[in-house]
Formats: C-alpha cells, sequence, structure tokens
C-alpha cells in the first residue's frame, strides 16, 4: 500500500513539474511565502480579535492553529520523519530555500485549513470562500515548488480541519455548555 501511496505521489511531483512556468513560479512562491509561519492567518485573525462580535472568532482561530501546530508540527512530523521531495531534486530544480524539517504532513497547509475549518463553522460564505481559496493555493504551492509530496498536503488539510473544527466544538462546550 505504501509503495503506491509513493508512485501517486511521485507522479503527481513530475506532472506539476510539467506545468511551471516562470510567472507561476512567482504565483506559487508568494503563496508558499504567506504561509510561513502561519503569518497570512494570524494577520487575518487580527481583525477577528479586535472586534468584539468576532472576538469569538479569532480565538477559535488562535487555538485551532495552535491545535494544528501542536498535532503537525511537534507530534506527527517527528514521528514520522519523512524525507522532503526537494532533497532528492538538484540545486538547478529547487525554486526555493529547501526547509531543513520533515515533510509529513505539510505544516503550512495544515495551518491553513484549522483556519478553514474555524471559517466554514463560524463565517460568513463570503468570509469562508476567500480563506477556503486562498488555503487551497497554499497547499498546492508546497507541492508546486516540491517541498511536500501530495499526501504530505491531503493530511495537511485533514488535520488542520479537523483541529479548527475541534476549536469550535471546544469553544462551544465550554462557553455555552448547555
Amino acid at each position: 500500500m505504501f509503495g503506491r501511496i509513493k508512485n501517486i505521489d511521485n507522479r503527481v511531483l513530475e506532472n506539476i513539474g510539467r506545468i511551471h512556468k516562470p510567472a507561476l513560479n512567482r504565483i506559487m512562491i508568494t503563496a508558499s511565502r504567506a504561509g510561513n509561519l502561519g503569518l497570512i492567518w494570524w494577520a487575518i485573525c487580527v481583525p477577528f480579535l479586535v472586534r468584539p462580535e468576532w472576538r469569538l472568532t479569532g480565538l477559535n482561530i488562535v487555538f485551532g492553529l495552535a491545535l494544528a501546530h501542536l498535532m503537525g508540527e511537534i507530534i506527527l512530523k517527528h514521528i514520522v520523519k519523512r524525507t522532503r521531495p526537494c532533497h532528492h531534486l538538484g540545486d538547478d530544480e529547487q525554486l526555493i530555500n529547501r526547509p531543513k524539517f520533515y515533510s509529513f504532513p505539510s505544516g503550512h497547509t495544515t495551518a491553513s485549513f484549522a483556519v478553514v475549518g474555524v471559517a466554514l463553522l463560524r463565517c460568513r460564505l463570503s468570509v469562508f470562500l476567500p480563506i477556503l481559496l486562498l488555503a487551497s493555493l497554499i497547499g498546492f504551492s508546497r507541492i508546486y515548488l516540491r517541498v511536500h509530496y501530495l499526501t504530505d498536503v491531503v493530511v495537511g488539510m485533514l488535520l488542520g480541519f479537523v483541529c479548527g473544527v475541534c476549536s469550535v466544538i471546544l469553544f462551544n462546550a465550554i462557553i455555552f455548555p448547555y
């Protein structure tokens, strides 16, 4: 089974490598950088924290991001210890600096989809959809830039989404226990 997954991961990387173009490279590098350290999500969180009527959503985002970081970056990455695809490429094939840490799951994607999970349950569609699109772009950029495999990103999506939803469920249980 793992052999099949590895084959799919490698085929996806090869096929995405065929669509590399200078303009698209710049878009993907920008999208990926937006997800560095979850900065875009912390920036999006600020207005939620500032406005009293949105504060619960902002706190959910913070908690969802923290939970996603704990589960993905601190626990799973160090259990799985998966090598990144970029470590098998030559320097001329790499579009961004090689990350130093493990690949599975994608931290950029996990953080992004933690916010998606919160936004789905706490925000209007007009807020949720741009968050979903940005999160998806960030996740795809990580495969495009060959710093993650497809399975890293898919598991990051699932893990992050679950962390975001759990954040809302926990907050609802604490704040509105009955």
